[in-house]
């Protein structure tokens, strides 16, 4: 049953070709910039935080997949927050507690 339970949470939301408007939220440990959908981490090659860009999705793993920036984003900004928009304050927590262990 457990099991079950994180296949299902584990299902990437997005597919290989697809394009969406997003917004990075920060960048990565190799300088790629980070964005979500749904929850589900992009890392886009050449994305600079704060930006607001196209994304054409390259590969998609089971946690994690890539992208890269397909134009400027055509969409309105409003969109590029709402797929971000419940989940960014997350990351803050996030960062906040991998420092606090780093500091132990």
């Amino acid at each position: 049953m457990y099991q079950d339970e994180y296949q299902e949470k584990s299902f990437a939301p997005v597919k290989v070709g697809e394009e969406y408007d997003v917004t990075i939220e920060g960048v990565g440990g190799k300088g790629d910039g980070i964005a979500k959908i749904k929850g589900f981490v992009l890392f886009i090659a050449g994305a600079k935080k704060g930006e607001t860009v196209k994304i054409r999705v390259t590969k998609v793993f089971r946690n994690v997949g890539f992208a890269e920036v397909a134009g400027k984003s055509e969409g309105p900004a409003a969109e590029a927050s709402e797929e971000t928009s419940s989940v960014q304050p997350q990351p803050e927590a996030e960062e906040e507690k991998y420092e606090d262990s780093e500091n132990f």
